[in-house]
């Protein structure tokens, strides 16, 4: 099983901002090979095609050969996996992005050695036992700080038997409905945050600006955190529905759904129920509106129009009550 730890870097981020810059170097010299086999009508290039292209560059970029060879293989991996024949230039507005191998990456005490070079990082949290593998990067974020993401291999825990199992319900009004009646709130941390960052958008605060969203989403993502490790830690069978918020995302509902963080929130159960050894599955949600939890059926006095359907994601929560065994449901 491999696991991401993600450590601040504190050390050496002028050497990181130049090796990015060089990074993106080696990306964009990757795409013109691309434009010109597509310009003389020759076959594609493959990653390997480009390390032999760019072989013998290292020391005069500065960078680890390794981090070519890794620049040119994501490459050819991007343009596959979006099946386009180039991909964007990297540039300036671009963030920083180095990549290693991670047999390259030496335990120090606290720190980290890659290339001669001592990183020192914030030692949030221990870093177990376990291979490095590749896929460990430095990246920077759009306030200009630096992470080190190491991938670790380590093994996987024993299977929990499923005895407690939970179904989750994903909403708006309230993150998540459990199955067994408990109601997780939907933080709104954005919603809080609205004024103070309009007003620093009105005055042009660029890093004031930049200084909210990241507070807006650090908050989220701790909010999300403490959720999800409880549910994973109280549960050992874990059923989410296949909610599509990104075709939520495209209505009038956008800002909600994106303060709320629902595709974070399924993602983070899914890993951790993985890591912790419970089982984790996603059904199908159609028609989970309108069939009746108690009876199981199809009753006449169902909501039925896109309108009773979206009172599930609205403030004002309606009831409907089944024809057939009496039920009231509360559409949440």
């Amino acid at each position: 099983m491999k696991l991401v730890y993600r450590y601040r870097v504190k050390s050496l981020t002028g050497l990181l901002n130049k090796q990015a810059r060089a990074v993106n170097f080696v990306w964009n010299y990757c795409n013109e090979r691309q434009k010109d086999a597509l310009r003389f009508g020759r076959r594609w290039h493959t990653g390997f095609d480009l390390i032999k292209l760019t072989t013998g560059c290292s020391k005069e970029l500065g960078l680890h050969s390794g981090t070519v060879n890794d620049v040119c293989q994501q490459y050819a991996r991007s343009r596959s996996q979006s099946r386009r024949p180039y991909l964007r230039y990297r540039g300036r507005k671009t963030l920083g992005w180095v990549p290693l191998k991670g047999r390259e990456l030496k335990r120090e005490g606290n720190a980290f050695r890659f290339a001669d070079n001592t990183f020192r990082v914030f030692h949030s949290r221990a870093l177990p036992e376990g291979k490095i593998t590749d896929g460990t990067n430095f990246s920077r974020d759009r306030r200009g700080n630096w992470f080190l993401n190491i991938v670790l291999e380590v093994p996987a825990p024993p299977v929990r038997l499923p005895v407690r199992g939970v179904g989750i319900d994903l909403g708006l009004k309230d993150l998540a409905t459990l199955s067994d009646g408990s109601r997780i709130a939907a933080p709104q941390i954005y919603r809080a945050n609205e004024a103070a960052l309009a007003v620093a958008q009105r005055a042009r605060k660029k890093k004031r600006v930049a200084a909210l969203h990241a507070q807006i989403s650090n908050r989220r993502r701790h909010y999300l955190h403490t959720c999800t490790s409880a549910i994973v830690g109280a549960f050992d069978y874990i059923v989410v529905g296949n909610i599509n918020a990104a075709a939520l995302a495209k209505t009038s509902m956008a800002k909600s759904v994106y303060d709320v963080g629902l595709s974070s929130f399924r993602a983070q159960l899914a890993y951790k129920a993985v890591k912790h050894g419970a089982w984790f599955e996603e059904v199908n949600e159609s028609f989970s509106t309108q069939i009746c939890s108690d009876c199981g059926a199809i009753p006449d006095s169902r909501p039925r129009s896109i309108a009773d359907l979206g009172s599930m994601f609205t403030e004002h929560a309606k009831e409907w009550r089944c024809c057939d065994c009496g039920a009231v449901h509360e559409a949440t």
